[in-house]
């Protein structure tokens, strides 16, 4: 159950990002409600995360990375902004980090 929390809070601030983006560019401004219950729905799935006993660091990490990931892929699909070739080495390191995280937690 410690994974399903941990992506739905990756899911949520995901969501929460992209409606952001909505909201700023002139969207209705309900747009913001979507985004505070985004991150709200985020953080609490993230203590429920850390409540069933997954490392902070662990958490944390993958939280923060997988996030960064998705809202640029996802933004690149939905918005048409720049994914370049840089960038998606950034978003493969970023999964290598999330994999030595992992492997490290299990020594």
């Amino acid at each position: 159950m410690t994974w399903a929390f941990l992506t739905c809070a990756i899911l949520s601030e995901g969501a929460a990002t992209l409606s952001l983006r909505i909201a700023s560019q002139g969207g209705s401004k309900k747009w913001f409600i979507a985004v505070a219950t985004g991150f709200l729905a985020a953080f609490t799935f993230l203590t429920l995360a850390l409540d069933s006993g997954m490392a902070l660091g662990v958490a944390y990490g993958i939280w923060a990375a997988s996030g960064i990931a998705l809202t640029a892929i996802t933004a690149r699909a939905l918005f048409n902004e720049p994914l370049t070739k840089t960038m998606g080495g950034g978003i493969g390191l970023i999964i290598a980090g999330v994999l030595l995280i992992e492997i490290g937690t299990a020594h």
